[in-house]
């Protein structure tokens, strides 16, 4: 479906009874809600799977840049608004858990708790991703295929059909889209605000993910009190997609306590 949430016309897609609890998931940069196609078939079971594609991805509509965290956490209650969800528990991958973090840092009461995937409060160097944003516009997605999904997937994963279909996201994101969010990467810092932040919290992360390290990981549990910490044995950056089973099983077992 498409619904107009603030100035923009938003691709959304909906799983699970419409009475369940609520639950909006954030994708990662240079992707689409399907990153979370293998863990929502167990999750929409029991919750209300509310998942957009971010401004500038998949079937949303693309502004120019720069973007913000700020903006893009707007983005994401405004989707919550349109859907006429006043509480949610909201999840998110990379860019998508800082967006949540940010989220529940702006509207603390829209947020019935947080699962926090393969992500950072500060994605370092900021000089890094205002590179990616001058290659995209200047050259398209082309140039980031390769280096990207040796993040993304580990090596043992990079010939299986889910990883072309990651390439097939990365290929397909609009380069503004991709150039607006790099920039809310690099110049976003949620340290202070994620410090503050009293929610249930889930932090999960690959156990080889070089992007946002489990140490990154290790940093956001230790700064909301009494976040709950798991690693997800032979994935990288993108557990959602190398291992589905075991991420919907440690949403599913948190979320149900």
């Amino acid at each position: 479906m498409f619904v107009q949430a603030g100035g923009l016309v938003v691709h959304v897609q909906e799983d699970g009874p419409e009475g369940a609890p609520p639950l909006l998931m954030l994708h990662s940069l240079g992707t689409s809600l399907h990153v979370w196609d293998g863990p929502v078939a167990a999750l929409a079971r029991r919750w209300r799977v509310i998942r957009p594609d971010l401004r500038g991805h998949g079937l949303t509509s693309v502004t120019p840049g720069p973007y913000t965290l700020a903006m893009l956490a707007r983005d994401a209650l405004a989707v919550l608004d349109a859907r006429g969800i006043g509480r949610a528990a909201l999840c998110g991958l990379s860019i998508g858990g800082a967006i949540a973090q940010a989220l529940a840092a702006l509207a603390p009461e829209r947020v019935a708790a947080l699962v926090l995937c393969d992500t950072a409060m500060q994605f370092l160097p900021p000089e890094a991703w205002h590179e990616r944003a001058r290659i995209v516009r200047s050259q398209g997605m082309e140039p980031l295929v390769a280096p990207v999904l040796a993040r993304w997937v580990t090596a043992a994963f990079q010939d299986d059909p889910a990883a072309e279909g990651l390439r097939a996201m990365l290929r397909r994101t609009a380069p503004e889209g991709y150039a607006g969010a790099a920039e809310a990467l690099a110049t976003g810092d949620l340290r202070a605000s994620t410090a503050g932040l009293r929610v249930p919290t889930l932090v999960l992360v690959g156990a080889q993910d070089e992007a946002t390290p489990p140490a990154a990981a290790a940093a956001i549990a230790a700064a909301i009190p009494g976040a709950r910490l798991v690693t997800i044995d032979r994935a990288a950056h993108l557990p959602t997609v190398e291992r589905p089973a075991e991420v919907a099983a440690a949403i599913a077992d948190f979320l149900g306590s």
